[in-house]
């Protein structure tokens, strides 16, 4: 794979050999927030003796459950997927935005690690491993039902095993409460039909109670939950001495004085030394909901407070440079982005947007080189709901994204190039007309002509060989789209591009190939493409 290029942070001379547009560590013995500017929703985070091991919501994208690693809490390698695909198969063979994997939670129990998820629509599955490097169970639904959400799995001392979710009110009419139920230790079945513990209905001006982890300290049953919406909200606790409740509630994060909107939803986690950390989400609209890391510490009344507390109140804020965690020194190191498709799999870093097909791309057809087929639109003249553009998470708040491509199309329609996919998308890519091949930049928003693509720029180039697209994306998401032939001198093509979110994600960039007609078939066209090399 290609390694990424150097950002201006941190500070000159720093120790650094990754390069990369963001990186949290500065070198100096502090981090920066936030720990990925990426994509990472409803994160959750476990320690196994020194190693830490990260989840997050993926949605319909696949493959799914990112499987993210470190040892330091600031530099985090994605090292698998636990969920290749998604069921019910059939269901996710097409796009449906905003479903699949809600919220996950990630633990450690027995010598295996488990990772519950929710799917609104069907209800709560659970996967497990030995290795989370390795290969993961197929998925097990525990729980059938619509609007469960948000499960976190929980073992007592005694060895009975227990089950917290949430709800989702556009599938079931219920929200703002937190379910317990009673769980074979193996995961089996659940042993009850489900208690409300924690009505946040009863608690003025709450709402949106969801997320909740579970956890036991000294003797108290502790939820960590968020409340108050994605954009806004908080994080609470709630405690009690008996895993049923009665339980207390604070809030111990909130934005304050901070740029850190709605702070919560996410994970405690302790150091083998004894500190206490808190990952969540802030929620940055064409970035998706992007990751944060806040020091933790108890206070004298037994809560936690997270972040910064400068009143002393027990409700901390975020903070946005700290010193990192004391942690054995890690290298620094990013998520993967550029890819040189030299390997007999795709990077992680790419996801489809449903369950692929095996014909739709090819590692060995032209080996040092992607092919992706021409797969034919379920609608025609838009992506929308086109499953196989290869894409992945916007990895800074700047960054440039380069493709090389060689275009071999089939028949009038077939296309391939470089996209920014959200709500509103845009690409930029080589498509065969009635005259012959030409360079086209085409754009599609959601409130504009029932969501068809509109020719935004076209300009005429030569044949038969490979094309540079480019896409420079600026703070804000406003995005620049340019070609070349050389790899050298770029040509600007077109206006700027807002990018931005989808349903319950960030806007995300990558690779596709089309055809017009024959929905879900391929058109016998097809395109390689070289590398793709994302630096600041």
């Amino acid at each position: 794979m290609i390694t990424p290029s150097q950002p201006e942070l941190p500070p000159p001379g720093a120790p650094y050999e990754l390069v990369a547009p963001w990186i949290a560590d500065r070198g100096d013995g502090t981090y920066r927030n936030p720990v990925l500017f990426a994509d990472y929703s409803d994160p959750d985070v476990v320690r196994v003796g020194n190693d830490y091991w990260m989840t997050a919501s993926s949605f319909c994208h696949i493959p799914g459950l990112p499987v993210l690693h470190s040892r330091d809490l600031i530099n985090w390698t994605l090292v698998n997927h636990a969920l290749p695909r998604l069921v019910p198969e059939d269901h996710y063979s097409t796009p449906r935005a905003g479903c699949g994997v809600w919220a996950p939670s990630i633990r450690h129990h027995d010598g295996r690690f488990w990772i519950f998820y929710a799917d609104p629509d069907f209800g709560v599955y659970f996967v497990s491993a030995a290795d989370p490097a390795g290969e993961w169970t197929e998925p097990f639904l525990l729980i059938p039902g619509k609007g469960l959400i948000d499960p976190c799995p929980f073992w007592d001392d005694d060895g009975t095993a227990w089950l917290v979710h949430g709800w989702a009110r556009s599938r079931s009419g219920i929200s703002n409460r937190i379910t317990l139920h009673r769980m074979e230790p193996d995961c089996t079945r659940v042993l009850d039909e489900g208690t409300t513990i924690i009505d946040a209905n009863k608690l003025d001006g709450w709402r949106t109670l969801e997320g909740p982890k579970f956890y036991k300290r000294d003797g108290w049953y502790w939820i960590f939950a968020p409340a108050g919406g994605v954009a806004e909200g908080y994080q609470a606790v709630f405690r009690s001495r008996s895993i049923a409740g009665p339980f207390e509630n604070r809030i111990v994060l909130e934005q304050g004085s901070t740029p850190v909107n709605g702070p919560h939803q996410g994970a405690w986690v302790d150091t083998p030394s004894g500190e206490h950390w808190f990952f969540h989400f802030q929620e940055r609209q064409p970035y998706g909901r992007i990751l944060h890391l806040q020091p933790m510490h108890w206070r004298d009344d037994g809560w936690p407070v997270m972040g910064d507390d400068p009143d002393g109140d027990g409700t901390g804020e975020p903070v946005l440079v700290h010193a990192k965690p004391g942690l054995p020194q890690q290298a620094v190191a990013v998520p993967a982005t550029s890819d040189d498709f030299d390997g007999t799999a795709l990077g992680l870093q790419w996801q489809w947007q449903a369950n692929p097909r095996a014909e739709w791309a090819s590692l060995s057809a032209s080996p040092g080189s992607l092919r992706l087929a021409c797969v034919s639109l379920s609608k025609p003249d838009t992506h929308w709901l086109a499953a196989h553009l290869l894409l992945q998470k916007f990895p800074a708040p700047a960054f440039t994204a380069t493709a090389v491509v060689r275009f071999s199309p089939e028949q009038v329609g077939d296309t391939a190039g470089l996209m920014v996919f959200g709500y509103d998308y845009a690409w930029l890519g080589l498509r065969q007309d009635e005259n012959g091949l030409k360079l086209a930049l085409m754009t599609c928003k959601a409130a504009q002509r029932d969501g068809r693509e509109v020719e935004a720029a076209t300009a005429v180039v030569p044949a038969g060989v490979e094309i540079h697209l480019r896409v420079e994306v600026s703070e804000g998401g406003l995005c620049q789209f340019a070609w070349s032939t050389d790899g050298a001198n770029f040509e600007k093509i077109g206006g700027a591009f807002q990018a931005t979110e989808s349903r319950w994600v960030g806007a995300k960039v990558g690779i596709f190939a089309s055809a017009a007609s024959h929905a879900g078939a391929t058109s016998g066209g097809h395109a390689h493409f070289e590398e793709f090399t994302v630096n600041p």
